[in-house]
């Protein structure tokens, strides 16, 4: 039973979607910073009833990028999960989830550069991580 537990928690794709929430509180810490430096600590530790929203370019950027992350997220984290229980420890489901892991560290940079386009195809091969990960559970 322990050797069970241990080999699946040194599975690489655990270890993956461990990164991946590390991923996810970057995203929140940065938005809130940049949201932060631009409306200052006393709306950030206040009740926020206001309505009011940061309007800067930058803070409204990773606002963005987090909500854009953050719509692909769990997905990836159920296929990740679906992956792990059914032991692909390094075959296409792995290289799925890592396309898909780059390709949102890649995407974050873009978002917040006002790159377009090349942006857009960063997501789509995001995307297309995804769907190699679903491709490895369903067949």
């Amino acid at each position: 039973m322990e050797a069970a537990a241990a080999a699946s928690a040194s599975s690489p794709m655990l270890v993956l979607l461990a990164l991946s929430v590390a991923l996810l509180v970057f995203h929140i810490g940065l938005q809130g910073v940049l949201s932060t430096r631009e409306l200052g600590s006393a709306w950030n530790a206040g009740p926020r009833d206001g309505g009011r929203e940061p309007t800067g370019r930058l803070a409204g950027r990773a606002g963005r990028a987090s909500a854009n992350f953050r719509e692909t997220y769990p997905g990836f984290v159920a296929l990740a999960l679906a992956l792990a229980i059914a032991g692909d420890p390094a075959g296409w489901g792995l290289a799925g989830a890592w396309l898909w892991f780059v390709a949102r560290l890649i995407y974050l940079p873009l978002y917040l550069a006002g790159i377009p386009y090349i942006r857009s195809v960063v997501w789509l091969v995001a995307l297309a991580g995804l769907a190699v990960m679903a491709g490895v559970v369903i067949f």
